[in-house]
C-alpha cells in the first residue's frame, strides 16, 4: 500500500485549499461537494463545518482503527461519533483543517477516507455476524475483504457515472443487503459445496429496485470477476450526462432484464479472458475455548462455535458517545480473539465473547440505546446536519421513544422503524417492515413537513420486497401514529407481522386517521 499512500497523501494539500476556498466563498456548494465526496467528505448544512467518513473494510473493525478515531474525537472534544448504515464510521462538526489532519495521519496508520462517497466503490457490505452465524452457509468475510482491497488499491482511478455497491450476505437473511446492492453476492450451499448467488442491478434511493438474480451460482474463487464485469459494464453503459438517472439499476430498466443480463454476461466473459482474477482465500478458524451464558437477552447471540457469544450494541440513530466507546476498547483490550464488526442497522456487534465476557460486556453495553426492536430502529443523520435532507430522522426517532417511554409502554411489539430524511434513502426505509421518508408537503395552502409511510418490506434472499407506499403522515404525527399500531397489536396479542396481515380493516382504520 505504499504507492497508494504516497498518491493519497499528495492529493490533501489541494484539497485543503478547496476547503478554504469554499469557506471564503470561491467555490460552490455542489462544485465543492463534487470534489470532497470523493475524499470521504461532505459540508455541513450550516457550510462552516464537515463531516469526515471513515471506510472500516466490511464493517471488520480493527482496534487500531477504533482507536485512532476514538483519539480524533477526544483531540477535537467530539462527544460522538456515529455509526452508519453502511458499516462506516463518521465524524461530525470538525473544521476543514481537522478533516485534512485527520485524512493524513489515518493514511499513514491505514485508516482510510477516500472513496467512502461520490462517484466511487463504496465500503464493501457484509453480514455482521458472517463466521459466527448459526443459520449461514459459509463465512463471506474473506471473500468481501478481497472486494474491498481490490477496490482500494486504485481507489482514486475510477472514473464512474455515480457510486458504485458491492454487498456479501451469509444467509438468506440477507444482513448484508446483497438483494438489494448494484452487485451483491449470497452464500449458499448445494451438495455440500459453497457457491456464491449473484444478483445484479438492486440498489436503494430514487427508484429503488431490488436485484435481478444472476442466471447460475458462482464458483467464490471466481468473485473478483464479477466485481470487473460489473465495474466495466457501468463504465460503458452507465448515463454521465444525467445524475439523477446515472445508477446501474436505470441501465437494467433501459434495457430490460434479459439484456442486462446478457450484457453482464458479455463483460464477464471478457474480463475471464483478460484478467487472472481468482481468489485463493485462507478461512479463519475459530479455536477460542467457550463456556455457558448464565443469562438471557435479546441482545446476546450465540454463535455456531459452541460457548461462544455476540453481544449486540444499538445507539439510538447510530451516535456512539465518545465516553462509551472508550470503555468498550478498555473492557475488551485483554479478551482473547475479541472482534467488534459495525452493521448495517448503525450498531455494531462484539464476537467471540465466552459466557462470562458476554455478561460483563452486556452489563458495561446495558445503558446504551435499549431492547426492543423499536429501540434498535435506525434513523440517517438528516437535517440540520446533511445538505441534501429535508427532515430531521434523528429527531423524530427521539420524539418516537419519548413518546413511548412518556406512555410507560415497553411492550416489543413493534418492528424496527427505518427513517430517511429524503429520498435518497439512507435509513434505508424502503425495506423496512415500517418505513418513513421525509418530503415537504402542501396542506391546508401550508408547507409542512411529512413522511411518507412505506410498509411491509422485507430482506430475504428471494423474498425480498420494497415496501408499499401508503401515504403521507405529518412529522409531529408519527410518534401517535406508532403507538396507536403498538397498542393494537398487543392487545390483539399477535406478531406485528401477523397482525398487519390479518387484520388489515383494522390497521388501515388506524393508518388512514393519520393520513394528509
Amino acid at each position: 500500500m505504499k504507492e497508494l499512500n504516497e498518491v493519497l497523501l499528495s492529493e490533501i494539500d489541494d484539497f485543503r485549499k478547496l476547503g478554504h476556498d469554499f469557506l471564503d466563498g470561491k467555490v460552490g456548494k455542489m462544485d465543492f461537494k463534487g470534489a470532497s465526496g470523493g475524499m470521504g467528505v461532505y459540508a455541513h448544512r450550516n457550510g462552516k463545518e464537515f463531516m469526515i467518513r471513515f471506510r472500516i473494510p466490511s464493517g471488520i473493525a480493527s482496534r487500531k482503527n477504533l482507536e485512532l478515531i476514538r483519539d480524533f474525537a477526544n483531540r477535537y472534544e467530539l462527544n460522538s461519533i456515529h455509526l452508519t448504515t453502511r458499516q462506516a464510521i463518521q465524524l461530525h462538526g470538525i473544521s476543514i483543517d481537522a478533516v485534512c489532519d485527520m485524512m493524513e495521519e489515518g493514511i499513514k496508520k491505514g485508516l482510510y477516507t477516500r472513496g467512502a462517497g461520490g462517484n466511487f466503490p463504496r465500503n464493501v457490505a457484509i453480514s455482521p455476524l458472517s463466521g459466527v452465524d448459526k443459520e449461514e452457509a459459509f463465512d463471506v468475510s474473506p471473500y468481501a475483504s478481497e472486494v474491498g482491497k481490490h477496490f482500494m488499491q486504485k481507489i482514486h482511478t475510477y472514473k464512474l457515472p455515480r457510486k458504485l455497491k458491492v454487498a456479501f450476505s451469509s444467509s438468506i437473511e440477507d444482513m448484508g443487503h446483497a438483494t438489494v446492492a448494484d452487485l451483491g453476492f449470497l452464500a449458499v450451499k448445494e451438495n455440500n459445496h459453497e457457491y456464491f448467488r449473484v444478483y445484479i442491478g438492486g440498489g436503494l434511493g430514487r427508484d429503488s429496485k431490488v436485484a435481478v438474480p444472476y442466471k447460475e451460482l458462482i464458483e467464490p474463487k471466481d468473485v473478483l470477476y464479477h466485481v470487473e464485469a460489473m465495474t466495466r459494464l457501468f463504465i460503458n453503459e452507465g448515463d454521465y450526462k444525467n445524475k439523477s438517472r446515472a445508477r446501474i439499476r436505470y441501465i437494467l430498466d433501459r434495457m430490460g432484464e434479459e439484456a442486462f443480463v446478457d450484457c453482464y454476461s458479455k463483460y464477464l466473459s471478457e474480463v475471464k479472458k483478460e484478467e487472472k482474477l481468482d481468489l485463493n482465500i485462507e478461512k479463519k478458524a475459530y479455536e477460542k475455548v467457550g463456556s455457558e451464558a448464565k443469562v438471557e437477552n435479546k441482545r446476546l447471540i450465540s454463535q455456531k462455535q459452541e460457548g461462544l457469544y455476540s453481544v449486540y450494541v444499538h445507539p439510538v440513530g447510530g451516535i456512539l458517545k465518545t465516553s462509551d466507546l472508550e470503555n468498550i476498547l478498555e473492557a475488551t483490550k485483554n479478551i482473547e480473539d475479541v472482534e467488534i464488526r459495525t452493521s448495517m442497522t448503525e450498531g455494531f456487534y462484539i464476537r467471540n465473547l465466552n459466557g462470562d465476557e458476554a455478561e460483563k460486556i452486556l452489563a458495561l453495553t446495558e445503558h446504551i440505546g435499549g431492547n426492543t426492536k423499536l429501540q434498535y430502529s435506525t434513523a440517517c443523520i438528516g437535517v440540520p446536519t446533511c445538505q441534501i435532507g429535508l427532515l430531521d430522522s434523528q429527531d423524530t426517532l427521539k420524539s418516537v421513544l419519548k413518546y413511548f417511554e412518556d406512555k410507560n409502554f415497553g411492550y416489543d411489539v413493534l418492528p424496527s422503524i427505518r427513517i430517511s430524511g429524503c429520498t435518497n434513502s439512507c435509513g434505508c426505509h424502503e425495506i423496512g417492515t415500517i418505513g418513513f421518508c421525509g418530503k415537504k408537503k402542501r396542506v391546508n395552502e401550508e408547507v409542512k413537513d411529512a413522511f411518507e409511510l412505506h410498509l411491509n418490506g422485507k430482506l430475504k434472499s428471494t423474498e425480498t420486497r420494497l415496501g408499499d407506499y401508503v401515504g403521507d403522515v405529518l412529522k409531529e404525527k408519527v410518534p401517535e401514529l406508532l403507538y396507536e399500531l403498538a397498542v393494537s397489536v398487543h392487545e390483539d396479542k399477535e406478531e406485528f407481522y401477523s397482525w398487519i396481515e390479518n387484520n388489515d380493516k383494522k390497521a388501515k382504520s388506524i393508518i388512514n386517521k393519520y393520513l394528509v
